[in-house]
């Protein structure tokens, strides 16, 4: 059973597969190389495609711990197959591979986690891995990851770094002291060079990968068999077409790897110095760090090669590269709970929560605060592509295939047209065998039939549209790294935006304050930069309260703090390197107000008089900063007054979160009311804090203090109101949308009720409608988990009335359109507090809650991922709109990402906008839709002239005849690849309208549209090709037919007959050819201009001028070869003589044949749809989409939306559905 096994491996994260092992079969390689043989190589192809097929065909199943070879499969909806060998590590030659002893020491269960011991550690680490009588490691490698055999749970495993399972405790205690040389060239085996390598494929690799897609091998064997029926010039086209298809691909494919890889360069090798166990300092190159290894990080910065987590010191960082916000950052060392005076218990260290203390690979250290003495210290803890920017890296190098329903439906066409091929195929061959062709001859035609079929050209026709509308989104300043989801953007009907910087300004003004004086609060004061207030606690805490630095002599941080420190107008100096090492500890950064704001203390009359001014001069020393930390939503520092005993200690933050730190007596009572007023204003809300600290609390223990010990007991200030304005062009854009229906959705880390006042304000709720927030609390205390509602507007009444006024509950509409839908007049709000609990406890309440969930705050960066998958299951197309600063995640995964920042960090997202402004959104789906429509267009068309040609083919096969070499040639160069070319360059409409177009191919008015044109195809030209025969005049042609009278007429013939008597011996010189010939090249053209949609997507056919000419060209110079032949025209492409009235009755053909192909697509298009509709009401069909169904259900659920002031629990014993039940608390 044990050969039968399947193993997980990355259980619950993104990149799950499950794992199989495999060993090589002799026997089974035999056979597949004798069947690669006799398939002359084909079934090499099909097993380069298929890896699945490969492992299968050539190995046996084996147990994964013994296996050589393992097939993986994704457990995501695509399923995908990769296969990847097993490798050995030789542990022979080291001095440290002695097991002894430590084979049956118990391990955590995950990979090597480096907690252990460090004398044993070695030993332990490897004995985990390795199989004890051969001392090697069995590992292999997929994505750039290394999984690595491990006994103690028996699968394969990555290894971790220090990232996981570390308390912050043995941070200091186990790894603060370095590794020993013989532990470090341990761990360099097993975790490998320290780089994230992007390598560059050479062209000739990259060639091969591209010239084996299946599509170029079909036209490899398409234009062999041409070659070998003497149909040397459209091979050659063909050829040249692949050529230049192929090339345009590689330039595209290398560029990009050489920009990632200049990307990733920039640190790939720097010497950086390391501490060892001796407290010796060794100077070894960056590629060789590994986790564990303590790093000094160098006074006048570095661009740091690793993740690493700070030990000493503090450092200013700018981290661009990661979040795409190029303020700088101040990181503090991590805090040791061993010193702290309020231990923090054993806190496990992670890089996202501790990322304040952390230092990610990548980003630029510009400068660094030390002690005298002591270095900046930082201990290393992922390296390569475990690192932050390596898993950026590994997201673009191995992205997710988009699953679009254009693609799939192209693959089901593509198999419709196989099987019309295969009857066509059926057709030849028996059709030559009755008429006793030679065995060659059936080979080639029958064969040839597919090649006609399944044209060669539909690639390169299939991505002109989506060049073309890549090109114009350029012009419009949106630059697009993944062009096939251009198309996907023509069907978003949802849009995520970030608030601050995307909807709103990216700066804050001071608007004023509002202190509070004896738990009251005062006045509101605009002006905080006066005499009166510049020795107060209030504007001390302003001027400390930040993370500002001078780089260059330019003050910079965090724009808030900026604006902050700027209205009081005070002056910020820090110490140079020089007074750093004069003291013995840290010289603080000092603040003070200009002298302009002091009061005067004593005339300065006297020279002598100066020394005993000195304490007027009133300063104040930032002694220690705990940064701002998204995760608390509050930072505060300690600081000391020039001659002062006693320091300070100052805090800002989230008001909610400061007041409850406060003393409740400080706290005004009317806080609440206060607070929801601004907030509801749209202002952003910042509350002030302060509390004198014990004199016993000296310079060095405030060094090692925790947070918490600080951070309590304070006094509650008051208010700073700042104001964040709504972009200009907002509204009208969140118009055009609504406009469309296009639902929008706010996403942001701000404040509730700020983000529903300015959700108001740019109307993404309309004045009318009523907010729900969703206020949902976790289980405690043996409770269940439960959800509050509460109605925005009436959140101030809460306490005050038990009965509901009816007024309150929203009116449900019942609409004809479920697009109305979205009309429906109450939105949801919620923290993301709250969505965490509901994604976890209420599973069932989460699609309600995407159906109109419209504002969602104090959102983290997983949080905003997690929102834009939740809205994609219930078969939303979202867009997400961010400026790529924590918005990567939902960027990447979102159909649409849009990045208004053009900083590294957005390379993952799909589109990035030149200018910084949500604009692009409406020119993007525009664009998209265009894109869109121009590939249905396309594909119909192409899809008719497969059928044209086909048919062509089909009927003078009967007479054993064929089209002739230049025919084709005319058709397929001159026809089809002008047209194709051309229709895709209509760009698109002005307007965004309300219908969006259809998303597959396989839809009721388009397969009507497909179909009815073919049947008028084909009639048209069986008409032309029967009628011909009738005609008194027709004969079985040869060289002396004489149909046209030409022998009375010398002086228009003679080079026509004396040439026309060379034998043809493909017989394809006679009248049905002709007729079939004529009939058919007008057909390609009448279907371009009837399947050439314009509005409501595209502009109209008749503005593209480049299509407009073509086809009158084509049009004019087939009608005039029709009408009036030309004898060296009809040498060329083999047509023959015929009377001047069966051109007449051609051209007659022709004009009937247009005018119903256009009149029938016309009909189809106005009344297609009523008619689908209709047929769909009859049968009661149910809307495919699940919000559609959903918002169906809802219409007539008389428990939603939730009363106000209702709890909803959920049930405890039945947990795995997430149900719950409505209690409503009156």
């Amino acid at each position: 059973m044990d050969k039968e096994e399947r193993k997980t491996i990355n259980q619950g994260q993104e990149d799950e597969m499950e794992i199989y092992g495999y060993n090589l079969c002799r026997w089974k390689l035999a056979i597949v190389s004798l069947g690669v043989i006799c398939t002359g190589g084909f079934l090499l192809l099909l097993l380069y495609w298929m890896p699945e097929w490969r492992v299968k065909a050539t190995c046996i199943r084996a147990a994964v711990k013994d296996c050589e070879v393992v097939l993986l499969r994704t457990t995501d909806e695509f399923r995908m197959w990769f296969c990847a060998k097993i490798r050995f590590l030789s542990m022979e030659n080291h001095p440290f591979s002695n097991p002894k002893s430590v084979t049956d020491k118990i391990s955590n269960g995950h990979a090597v986690h480096l907690t252990e011991n460090p004398a044993e550690e070695n030993r332990h680490e490897m004995s985990k891995y390795s199989q004890t009588q051969t001392q090697q490691i069995r590992y292999f490698t997929h994505h750039s990851v290394r999984y690595f055999w491990n006994d103690t749970i028996r699968n394969f495993d990555f290894l971790k770094g220090l990232d996981e399972g570390v308390s912050c405790t043995s941070i200091y205690e186990k790894h603060g002291v370095g590794l020993t040389k013989e532990m470090h060239a341990c761990r360099k085996l097993l975790y490998g060079v320290n780089e994230i390598t992007v390598k560059v494929p050479s062209v000739f690799k990259l060639l091969i990968k591209e010239v084996l897609n299946p599509f170029y091998i079909f036209q490899l064997f398409s234009v062999i068999l041409w070659s070998t029926d003497e149909y040397y010039y459209y091979a050659l086209a063909i050829v040249i077409m692949s050529i230049v298809s192929i090339v345009s691909s590689l330039y595209s494919i290398r560029k990009q790897y050489v920009m990632l890889h200049d990307m990733v360069a920039a640190h790939s090798t720097v010497r950086v110095s390391v501490c060892r166990v001796n407290e010796e300092i060794e100077e070894i190159f960056s590629t060789d760090l590994v986790p564990g290894d303590v790093m000094v990080i160098p006074l006048n910065g570095t661009v740091m090669p690793c993740d690493a987590v700070l030990i000493n010191g503090t450092c200013i960082v700018n981290e661009s590269m990661l979040t795409g916000e190029s303020v700088p950052v101040t990181k503090t060392n991590l805090p040791n709970p061993s010193v702290d005076i309020k231990g923090m218990g054993e806190e496990i260290y992670s890089p996202e929560t501790h990322k304040r203390h952390t230092l990610f690979c990548g980003t630029t250290v510009i400068q660094t605060r030390f002690y005298t003495g002591e270095l900046v210290k930082a201990i290393v803890v992922r390296t390569g592509f475990s690192t932050s920017k390596g898993q950026l890296v590994r997201s673009i190098l191995y992205p997710k295939p988009t699953d679009f329903k254009l693609y799939r439906d192209a693959y089901l066409f593509l198999l419709c047209l196989v099987a019309v091929a295969g009857i066509g195929f059926i057709y030849t061959i028996i059709n030559s065998i009755l008429n006793e062709e030679e065995v060659g001859v059936i080979i080639i035609e029958s064969l040839d039939i597919i090649t006609i079929t399944v044209p060669p050209a539909l690639p390169a026709a299939m991505t002109a549209g989506i060049v073309y509308a890549q090109r114009r989104l350029k012009n419009v300043g949106i630059f697009c790294i993944s062009p096939q989801r251009i198309n996907i953007c023509g069907q978003l009907n949802l849009v995520c935006f970030d608030k601050t910087g995307t909807l709103t300004e990216d700066g804050l003004d001071l608007w004023g304050i509002q202190r509070v004086e004896n738990a009251r609060f005062l006045l509101p004061e605009e002006n905080v930069c006066n005499e009166m207030l510049v020795k107060s606690q209030f504007v001390a805490c302003m001027a400390t309260c930040h993370s500002l630095t001078k780089i260059e002599g330019m003050l910079s941080g965090d724009p808030l703090d900026l604006k902050m420190f700027e209205a009081i107008g005070w002056i910020l100096e820090e110490a140079t390197e020089e007074e750093t090492a004069l003291h013995n500890r840290i010289m603080p950064t000092v603040v003070r107000p200009p002298k302009q704001l002091l009061p005067e203390s004593t005339p300065a009359g006297n020279q002598e008089m100066e020394l005993f001014e000195l304490p007027a001069i009133y300063e104040i020393g930032i002694v220690r900063q705990f940064p701002f930390s998204s995760a608390l939503q509050r930072m505060s520092v300690v600081a000391r007054v020039l001659g002062d005993k006693k320091m300070d200690a100052y805090m800002k933050g989230a008001p909610e979160v400061i007041a409850s730190l406060c003393k409740p007596e400080t706290v005004p009572i009317d806080f609440e009311e206060v607070l929801e007023d601004y907030t509801k204003q749209g202002f952003r809300v910042i509350a002030l804090a302060h509390r004198k600290l014990e004199s016993k609390l000296t310079w060095h223990k405030v060094q090692n203090i925790s947070r918490d010990a600080i951070e309590n007991n304070m006094d509650f200030m008051g208010l700073i109101i700042m104001q964040n304005k709504l972009k200009q062009e907002t509204p009208a854009v969140l118009e055009d949308l609504h406009k469309a229906n296009i639902r929008t959705v706010m996403v942001t880390g701000d404040n509730m009720l700020t983000a529903v006042s300015v959700a108001r304000d740019c109307g993404m709720i309309l004045p009318q409608d009523k907010v729900i927030i969703a206020e949902a609390l976790p289980p405690k205390d043996g409770k269940v988990a439960k959800i509050n509602w509460h109605y925005a507007d009436s959140l101030t009444q809460c306490g005050n009335s038990s009965a509901i006024d009816s007024e309150a509950i929203p009116i449900k509409l019942v609409h004809d359109s479920l697009e109305d839908l979205q009309l429906t007049r109450y939105h949801f709000a919620m923290n993301g507090k709250s969505f965490s609990v509901i994604l976890e406890h209420f599973q069932d309440l989460v699609p309600k809650l995407m159906l109109h969930g419209t504002v969602f705050a104090r959102m983290a960066p997983d949080q905003k991922t997690q929102l834009v998958e939740a809205l994609q299951n219930v078969d939303y197309f979202v867009g997400m709109c961010g400026d790529g600063a924590n918005d990567c995640g939902a960027l990447k995964r979102a159909h649409g990402g849009i990045s208004l920042s053009e900083l590294e960090a957005s390379v993952a997202s799909p589109f990035t906008s030149k200018t910084p402004s949500i604009s692009c959104v409406p020119n993007l789906i525009r664009e998209g839709r265009a894109a869109l429509m121009t590939s249905f267009c396309v594909f119909k068309f192409m899809a008719l002239y497969s059928i044209i040609q086909y048919f062509s083919v089909t009927l003078l096969y009967s007479i054993l005849s064929n089209l002739g070499d230049f025919q084709f040639l005319f058709i397929d160069l001159a026809i089809i690849l002008v047209v194709v070319f051309t229709m895709s360059l209509n760009s698109a409409w002005k307007e965004l309208v309300a219908q969006r177009p259809p998303s597959g191919l396989i839809s009721g008015a388009l397969l009507f549209s497909v179909l009815s044109q073919i049947i008028i195809c084909i009639g048209f030209q069986s008409l032309g090709f029967f009628w011909v025969k009738q005609q008194p005049w027709y004969e079985v042609w040869h060289p002396y037919s004489d149909a046209c009278n030409t022998t009375r007429n010398p002086h228009w013939n003679s080079s026509h007959m004396y040439n026309e008597t060379e034998p043809d011996s493909h017989n394809i010189q006679n009248y049905e050819n002709t007729t079939v010939f004529f009939i058919s090249s007008f057909q390609y053209l009448i279907v371009a201009i009837a399947f050439s949609k314009g509005k409501p997507f595209r502009q109209p056919c008749y503005k593209n001028y480049l299509f407009v000419v073509s086809v009158i060209i084509l049009y004019v110079f087939i009608l005039f070869i029709m009408l009036h032949p030309v004898a060296s025209i009809d040498q060329v492409l083999q047509i023959v003589c015929v009377p001047y009235q069966w051109r007449i009755t051609m051209l007659i053909i022709v004009l009937v044949n247009a005018l119903v192909s256009i009149m029938v697509e016309e009909s189809v298009d106005r009344w297609g749809k009523c008619c689908l509709s209709w047929a769909q009401g009859c049968r009661k069909k149910m809307p495919k989409a699940k919000y559609m169904y959903l918002a169906q259900e809802l219409l007539v659920d008389p428990e939603w939306p939730p009363k106000p002031q209702t709890t909803t629990e959920a049930k405890a014993l039945v947990k795995e559905n997430g149900s719950c039940q409505i209690i409503t608390i009156t």
